[in-house]
C-alpha cells in the first residue's frame, strides 16, 4: 500500500532503527517507546489487521523474529510480552499488522 506508513519504511522511505530482518518481516524501535525494550516487528507484505490474514505462516514469521529480537535485545531470560492489537478498540493505531515486542520491565495483568 504505498501510502502506508509502515510499508513506507519496508520501502526505505522513512527512517526507523532498524533491530532485526528476516525475508518475510521487519523490526525497528517504537518511536514512542512504552518500555526499556519495545520493538515492531511488522510483516513486509501490507496486511491492514489481523483480520486481514489468512496464512498462518505470516503470523509465525513474526514471531519468529520476535523471539530473536528478545533474546538480541537481553530479555529472552528474563521474560517478555507480544502484543498485537487489532482493530479501533483493540489499540490499534497504524493499519498495518505488528507485533510489539516489551521488556526491561515488570508488566502488569491485566494490561488494560
Amino acid at each position: 500500500m504505498s501510502d502506508c506508513l509502515f510499508c513506507k519504511i519496508v520501502r526505505g522511505e522513512i527512517p526507523a532503527t532498524q533491530v532485526a530482518e528476516s525475508a518475510e518481516c521487519l523490526a525497528f524501535r517504537d518511536i514512542q517507546p512504552q518500555a526499556e525494550v519495545h520493538v515492531l516487528v511488522i510483516p513486509k507484505t501490507h496486511y491492514s489487521s489481523m483480520n486481514d490474514i489468512a496464512d498462518a505462516d505470516v503470523v509465525g514469521a513474526m514471531s519468529m523474529l520476535a523471539k530473536e529480537v528478545a533474546a538480541a535485545e537481553g530479555v529472552d531470560a528474563s521474560g517478555y510480552r507480544l502484543v498485537i492489537n487489532t482493530g479501533k478498540q483493540g489499540g490499534q493505531s497504524v493499519d498495518h499488522v505488528h507485533m510489539h515486542v516489551l521488556g526491561g520491565r515488570q508488566m502488569q495483568w491485566p494490561p488494560g
